[in-house]
């Protein structure tokens, strides 16, 4: 929640440019008290009468504060988004709403907010990955499990870069720019030690996202109705032991990684 469709007026929507395609329509944010009961009903009426949300949370809200001009504007946007959040344990308290959380692609806020109000669970996007897993992000995601907070970890693939695409982070990547050439590099690298261990590089990629505890779900999204089925048959894969062991020792990931190898 926190996005409301809106109609498309120009040639794509004014979110996130040049990654999507074919949409009919555009969003835009409505972050506070009022804005999440509207996108509320909204939904509500999008899914129709037999369905009605129960995972509720307040989502992206780091792009608003993040883009703040000043810590003033940045405070103001903050007690907007703990409105939303009055709002979504109203709905819960009256049996509307199930479990509350918050979805960003800044782990910080993730953080942040975590100590701001009640969440049941949340939902990090790039940052938890095979490619990128700070200690900073690795702590925080142990917090949250020893706070019994549920976590889903998203965006696992960078956009599909880890798996061949040409999209990292909703962005397009090219062998010529020199700020690109270490991520070709890395992925080049993954691809070798995965070929070498008889390793998919999609599996390998969940099971990692999959392995601190307190991750309950990955989110893996595809546009490809057929891609659905094997989607969900990644997170049984078995990856061998000494494939994890490689990737440390080609510092791929972090030799200090606690969960595996």
């Amino acid at each position: 929640m926190a996005w409301v469709r809106t109609p498309l007026r120009g040639r794509e929507p004014t979110f996130e440019r040049g990654v999507w395609f074919g949409l009919k329509h555009d969003a835009e944010q409505a972050i506070s008290y009022q804005g999440i009961l509207r996108c509320w009903e909204q939904g509500c009426e999008l899914l129709g009468a037999p369905y009605q949300p129960r995972l509720v949370s307040v989502h992206d809200p780091d792009e608003g504060l993040n883009a703040a001009a000043d810590p003033a504007a940045r405070q103001r946007l903050l007690q907007d988004i703990v409105g939303a959040y009055r709002a979504l344990h109203e709905l819960k308290r009256q049996g509307q709403a199930g479990p509350i959380g918050v979805g960003a692609k800044d782990w910080r806020v993730v953080r942040e907010l975590a100590d701001l109000v009640d969440l049941d669970w949340v939902m990090l996007a790039c940052s938890l990955t095979i490619f990128h897993h700070p200690p900073e992000v690795v702590a925080l995601v142990a917090s949250l499990h020893q706070r019994g907070i549920g976590i889903i970890n998203s965006a696992v693939f960078h956009a599909g870069f880890l798996t061949g695409g040409k999209f990292f982070d909703y962005r397009e990547l090219h062998q010529e720019n020199p700020a690109d050439k270490p991520l070709f590099a890395w992925r080049d690298r993954f691809h070798a030690l995965c070929r070498q261990h008889d390793v998919l590089p999609a599996a390998a990629c969940v099971r990692f996202a999959m392995s601190p505890p307190g991750v309950a779900a990955i989110a893996l999204n595809t546009s490809r109705p057929e891609q659905v089925q094997r989607n969900r048959d990644l997170a049984s894969v078995d990856i061998p032991a000494a494939f994890w062991a490689a990737m440390k020792d080609a510092r791929l990931i972090s030799p200090d990684y606690p969960y595996l190898g």
